[in-house]
Formats: structure tokens, C-alpha cells, sequence
């Protein structure tokens, strides 16, 4: 490996460095002060989300920012605490520890490790397309169905009552509606001011953080109702203070019952928050033409979430709002996110200790907020409007985020876009094909009106051509034999195929000496290059013959010409090669007619060949 490929691999950081310069020095540096002042009110609701304490969502967003930026290769992303990987969090760890307890933060940090190693892994053995196995409908579908589970986590902070942890969806909807009676007004009434003037900010002030806005207001509302009525009567929980210190060092806890019992969680999330970081990464290296490295980027994701372990940080990925937000404010270089995660320390020093005057309910009210902005109405809507397999896939994934087990959900939709993907590739297209005489080039065309050869069979197949394939292939041809026995040659166009396998080779084999032994003949052409190199390497062009394989129609279609029973052509009326011409028309004889009827072709020979033969 070269200098310069070492250096790449360990040192990607260096790639991008000589960009840097005074102006994308300050660019970045504006980038990550916003990005940092966005993390303050993020952090802490991705926390409440995941049921970890609040700090531990800031410390999410700090060194795994700077890691992922130094040894990834996007210059936009910014990485740190997610919903979609808060709500697999909770969902995974609640039934095991209680919220918020040492137990719990020691087996979150344990599993960021687990999915930090398998990230490097799979960066390590360049894995990077194995996301793409997962649909955006899985995604889609995923998101809705999370977005509703955090609406329901934060339904107790909202309402100001008491609901038992770690149930699932229904079980909460009936506790909520149980304690109707009990539920606190003054809590509601600040949750609804946070979620308006969120709203409001956002619509009409754009330019400035409407989380930061709606949590000013809400908890100003709180000290106002607290100082008019009595903090005895109005009872409005808060977050409490926040640590104003640097994040504190931490390690993870690795026994085999931990190891055994979050291999599955460690896996789906592992899925999910590559898929999310690449995704975003694409999207923004699209806007700039950047050629985005995915193995690298999985490098980035495993090492900031194995770094971040021993920092007090849980599972961190690309995050769409910063990532969103550092573009949309200038960022030029990675050095943004470097910038950003740096700040947030800095700011956590000086910021945490307001944080007792937050109350639960305005971070109820802005999760309402992030939820909702989670349900992508246009693209749910899309899907079921478009495509029917996308529908279930969907439809799948968020019935079954609701109701079971998140990683499994994940699991779920990944498993079904593969059986329908499998699906559609076992069963490509095979379309029978006819010149066009209606065109002076007469191309190949799939037009039931028009009359076919009746000894030459002329298909199309579009797909690969593999061991799931071949048997809807097998069908599909052997049905048109049934309709037109007497089409004893086959040509196969074969520009539609992109790949042939072993069991596919040897099909075309058989099928070669099945066209022989009926009297005719099996032809390919145009034929991809990397297809045909099959067949010289693994020598079925003996079976097939060098000379039925062409790259030219009109050779294919002259050379095949050649082969036809010449009397048939003579009493042919459909005339669509222009060979044809050469033969002239001699119609058939009344007896000729009478004798075809009386003793029709059976197993593809004449009645006058058999009574030879018996002769």
C-alpha cells in the first residue's frame, strides 16, 4: 500500500485539511457556534427520550461529534444523540434497568461500545453497501412508528401524572386514560405554550432556533404560573440543575449475560444508525458534489461511538437536524463539527445550571414537537399512492414498531424489503419479441398484433439470470411452446441480462440441447461482455456453440434465417424478416391442409416422418 493510501485510511482528516483557509476557518467556526447552541435543547430531550439523565444526551453530542468528523469522510455530518437511536435505547434497556439509574447508564454505555466495534468492523472489512439493504420504506415506516412512541413516552411529563415505565403503547393509552381525573392543568398549560410558540417561532422566525424559543417560553410560563399561584398549588416538575462539568470517564461493563442479552439490540441499532448517518452524508454530499466514502464513513461512526463510550456518551450517528442546520449555516469542512462538539463543552460549563428552572412539561411539549416533524406525511403518502410492495413494507414496519420490540421491528422491515427485492428479482420480466415492419430499421418490438415466425421464437429477458430465476423462466417458456409448438428455434436477446450464474449457464445448456433434439436450435444475442466470460471460463460455449452466439442482429437474424425449413417459409404468409424474401410463396396444397389436420405434429415430428421411421 502506498504513502498516500496509508495516509487516507489512518489519517482521513488529512484529506480534507488543506481546504481549510481564514475564510472557511470562520465559516466553520459561526457553523459550529449554532450547532452547538441547537445541541443544548436537543441533547437534553434525546436524553429524556432514551431515559438516560439529561446531561448524558450533551455528552453524547460532544467527543463523538469531534471523532466522527476527524475519521469520517463527510464534510458536513455532525454526529451525536438521535431519536431513532434514543427511542431503540430505552426500548431495549427499560425492561431490564430502571430509567435514569446507574444500572441503566452502565448498560447503555456498554452497548455503544457493542455497536461501536461492530460499525469498525464492518467500515474495517468494507461493508459500507450492506445499508442499502434497507428500504427508505423500512426508514419511513420505522420513523412514524417512533415518532408516535415518543409522543406516548412524554404523555406523563405532559399531563403531570404518573404512568408505570417500560409499557407498551396500549398500555400507556389505557393508564392515561384511567387517571383522566388526575391530571395536572397547570403541567398541560405549559406543555401547550411550549408546543405554540415553537410552532409560531418556527413558522414565522425561521431564522432562530425554535427549540431554544419554546423552552424560554414555556418555562417563563412556569415561573409565572408558580409566582401567581404558589409553587404548593401549581406542582410543576422540573429537569433539575445539569452538571456544569467536563464529561466524566466512563467504561463499559462486558459479562456474557450483557453481551447475550444486547447482541440483538446491538445489531438492529448498528443497522439503523449506519443507514441514517449514510443517508444523511449522501444527501448533503449530493449539494456539493462530494464523492463520500461509505466504508470510511462506518469508520467514523464505530471509532466516535467506541471513543464516546469512555466520555459518558451513548449511541451517537449522523444527526439530520445538525447535519441540516451545519450546512445550512456555512459550514465548509469537517472543522464545523470539530468546532461544534468543541463549543458545547464551553457552553455546558456556563448554560447547565439553568436547567432547574426547565420544566418537565416544556420538554414534553418540544418532544410533541419533534415527533410530529418525524411523521413524513409527503413520503407516506407517496408510497401508498405509488407502489404496493413499499405499501406493506411500510405499513409492516410501523405496525410493528408500535406493537413489538424496536430492534426486532428493524429486523422485520429489512427481512421483508429482501423477501420482496428476491421476489421481484426471481421473476424477471420474459417479453416475446417481433420485428417492426411498421419502421424502416424494423427494431424489435413486443406488439401482440403482429404476426410471429412461425418456426423462430424471438424473447426477451430482463432480470438476472440465477438459480432463483430460472424456474419462472422454465414456466414462461414452457407456455409458449404450448401456444406455438411449431417454433422449434429460440433466440434469446440477452442485452436485458446482467448476470448469469452457474445454475444459469447450465439451464442454458439443457435448454440448448432440448432446441437440438427437437429439431431447431438455441441463438444469443448481444450478450454483455461480463455475461459471456462465464461461458469461456467454464467452457459452455462447446455445449452452446461458438456460432449460435452473435452481436449484431443482423448477423443473428441472417444466420438463423439460414437454418429454417425453407418449405414452411414457402407457405408462410407473415413475412416479417426480410430474408423472407428470398423464399418464394408457394401456398400449401388442399391435402397438404387436410393432412396437418387428420395428423397433427406429434412431439415435434411430422405424422410422414413417423410412418418412416416405423417403415
Amino acid at each position: 500500500m502506498s504513502r498516500h493510501q496509508w495516509q487516507s485510511a489512518l489519517l482521513p482528516f488529512m484529506q480534507w485539511w488543506p481546504r481549510v483557509t481564514r475564510r472557511t476557518f470562520r465559516a466553520d467556526l459561526l457553523a459550529g457556534l449554532t450547532g452547538a447552541v441547537v445541541a443544548l435543547p436537543q441533547g437534553v430531550a434525546f436524553a429524556a427520550i432514551a431515559g438516560m439523565p439529561p446531561e448524558y444526551g450533551l455528552y453524547a453530542g460532544m467527543v463523538p461529534a469531534i471523532v466522527a468528523a476527524l475519521f469520517g469522510s463527510s464534510w458536513h455530518l455532525v454526529s451525536g444523540p438521535t431519536t431513532a437511536a434514543s427511542i431503540v435505547l430505552f426500548s431495549v434497556l427499560s425492561a431490564h434497568a430502571t430509567p435514569g439509574s446507574a444500572e441503566y447508564v452502565q448498560l447503555a454505555l456498554t452497548l455503544t461500545m457493542m455497536v461501536g466495534l461492530i460499525q469498525l468492523g464492518m467500515g474495517l472489512a468494507r461493508l459500507g453497501s450492506l445499508v442499502n439493504f434497507i428500504s427508505h420504506s423500512v426508514v419511513v415506516g420505522f420513523t412514524a412508528g417512533a415518532a408516535i412512541l415518543i409522543a406516548a413516552s412524554q404523555l406523563k411529563h405532559f399531563l403531570g401524572i404518573s404512568l408505570p415505565r417500560g409499557g407498551h403503547l396500549f398500555q400507556t393509552l389505557y393508564a392515561v386514560s384511567s387517571q383522566w381525573a388526575a391530571i395536572n392543568p397547570y403541567a398541560t398549560a405549559v406543555g401547550l405554550i411550549t408546543m405554540i410558540s415553537g410552532l409560531l417561532v418556527r413558522r414565522y422566525r425561521p431564522e432562530f432556533p425554535y427549540m431554544i424559543a419554546s423552552m424560554l417560553v414555556g418555562s417563563g410560563a412556569a415561573v409565572l404560573f408558580s409566582w401567581y399561584l404558589g409553587p404548593e398549588k401549581v406542582m410543576i416538575p422540573t429537569v433539575g440543575a445539569l452538571p456544569s462539568s467536563l464529561p466524566p470517564l466512563s467504561a463499559p461493563h462486558f459479562t456474557f449475560d450483557n453481551i447475550r442479552m444486547l447482541a440483538p439490540a446491538a445489531l438492529a441499532t448498528t443497522l439503523f444508525a449506519l443507514t441514517e448517518a449514510v443517508s444523511i452524508a449522501r444527501s448533503l454530499a449530493a449539494k456539493t458534489e462530494q464523492s463520500l466514502d461509505g466504508n470510511q464513513e462506518f469508520i467514523g461512526q464505530g471509532l466516535s461511538n467506541i471513543v464516546g463510550c469512555f466520555f459518558s456518551g451513548y449511541v451517537a450517528t449522523g444527526s439530520f437536524n445538525r447535519s441540516g442546520l451545519n450546512y445550512q449555516a456555512g459550514a465548509q469542512t469537517p472543522l464545523a463539527a470539530i468546532f461544534a462538539g468543541g463549543l458545547l463543552i464551553i457552553l455546558v460549563l456556563f448554560v447547565a445550571p439553568w436547567a432547574v428552572f426547565l420544566p418537565n412539561a416544556a420538554m414534553a411539549g418540544i418532544l410533541f414537537l419533534v415527533a410530529w416533524g418525524l411523521l413524513d406525511f409527503q413520503h407516506i403518502f407517496r408510497i401508498f399512492k405509488t407502489c404496493r410492495s413499499e405499501s406493506v413494507i411500510l405499513g409492516t414496519t410501523f405496525l410493528a414498531t408500535l406493537f413489538l420490540e424496536l430492534e426486532f421491528a428493524i429486523f422485520l422491515g429489512v427481512l421483508l424489503s429482501l423477501i420482496l427485492y428476491l421476489n421481484r428479482t426471481s421473476h424477471p420480466q420474459v417479453l416475446s419479441r417481433v420485428p417492426d415492419p411498421r419502421q424502416s430499421t424494423r427494431p424489435f418490438t413486443t406488439d401482440p398484433a403482429l404476426p410471429e415466425c412461425p418456426q423462430l421464437k424471438i424473447i426477451r429477458i430482463d432480470g438476472s439470470l440465477f438459480f432463483g430465476a430460472i424456474h419462472h423462466i422454465t414456466e414462461r417458456l414452457q407456455a409458449e411452446q404450448r401456444r406455438t409448438p411449431g417454433q422449434r428455434h429460440l433466440l434469446i436477446l440477452a442485452s436485458g441480462i446482467n448476470f448469469i450464474d452457474m445454475e444459469g449457464a447450465e439451464f442454458l445448456v439443457q435448454l440448448a440441447k432440448k432446441q437440438h433434439a427437437a429439431g431447431g436450435g438455441l441463438y444469443l444475442y448481444d450478450i454483455k461482455e461480463g455475461v459471456c466470460d462465464l461461458f469461456t471460463r467454464c467452457e459452455y460455449l462447446a455445449d452452446i456453440g461458438h456460432e449460435n452466439i452473435f452481436i449484431a442482429k443482423k448477423e443473428a437474424i441472417a444466420a438463423t434465417f439460414q437454418l429454417l425449413d425453407k418449405e414452411v417459409c414457402g407457405r408462410c404468409q407473415a413475412r416479417i424478416f426480410l430474408e423472407c424474401r428470398s423464399v418464394p410463396y408457394k401456398p400449401a396444397m388442399e391435402y397438404d391442409r387436410l393432412a396437418a389436420v387428420v395428423s397433427p405434429p406429434i412431439n415435434g415430428f411430422s405424422s410422414e416422418g413417423t410412418d418412416r421411421k416405423r417403415g
